[in-house]
């Protein structure tokens, strides 16, 4: 999914690039798995592991202030960190994803159709429960997607080696536990003009479940 954003030569381990508590390419995550374990059988979140190798890294610089540090495994898991500085020191929010489906569409009329699924309340997808807009809340019976810009590094020196423009919007569903499990819907499209649409569910971190 992800191969289209970055290359895969990512022997460089230079400084450049910020490292969020000690997060960056080059590094072994180590993850707390009880952070979704204790749900037991309550999440569709695809992923078990206890270890992220990075080996790319992405930065979004949003409109009202705030930085978004993402950070990319061979097989498209993403450890993202919110925080108020470039350089990842005060983090604010920390979530893992893990990619559910990739769509590519083949036809003209499909990118307006996945646009309008990312304006609703509510989304869901085959195999997937409904989950309920988290951005600006879910009164709306419409709501426009956020939208930036991701700077991509193959490596830390701090040179940005390619760009992606996303649409999208996240979604919540409560499980039982006093659990949140996330999804984030991506309309994506390269420098090149290539698209894809991307589910991910994901759960939130805290600062002590996971160390690089």
């Amino acid at each position: 999914m992800f191969d289209r954003l970055f290359g895969r030569d990512r022997s460089s381990v230079e400084p450049g690039l910020a490292a969020a508590r000690n997060v960056t390419i080059g590094r072994t995550v180590v993850l707390d798995p009880l952070a979704w374990r204790r749900f037991g059988g309550a999440l569709n979140f695809p992923f078990d592991g206890d270890t992220l190798q990075i080996v790319a890294q992405g930065l979004v610089e949003l409109d009202g202030g705030g930085f978004i540090h993402r950070f990319y495994t061979d097989d498209d898991i993403m450890l993202q960190a919110v925080s108020d500085d470039r350089e990842a020191k005060a983090l604010t929010d920390v979530t893992l994803f893990a990619p559910w489906r990739s769509i590519y569409p083949s036809t003209p009329w499909e990118r307006p159709a996945w646009r309008q699924r990312l304006t609703a309340p509510g989304f869901t997808d085959d195999g997937l429960p409904e989950y309920r807009r988290l951005w600006f809340g879910d009164e709306a019976e419409r709501q426009e997607p956020v939208t930036f810009w991701e700077d991509l590094h193959d490596d830390r020196d701090g040179i940005v080696d390619r760009r992606i423009y996303q649409t999208c919007m996240l979604f919540g569903r409560d499980v039982e536990g006093e659990g949140r499990e996330l999804l984030l819907a991506i309309d994506m499209e390269t420098e090149a003009r290539e698209v894809s649409f991307e589910i991910m569910i994901g759960m939130a971190l805290e600062l002590g479940e996971f160390r690089a």
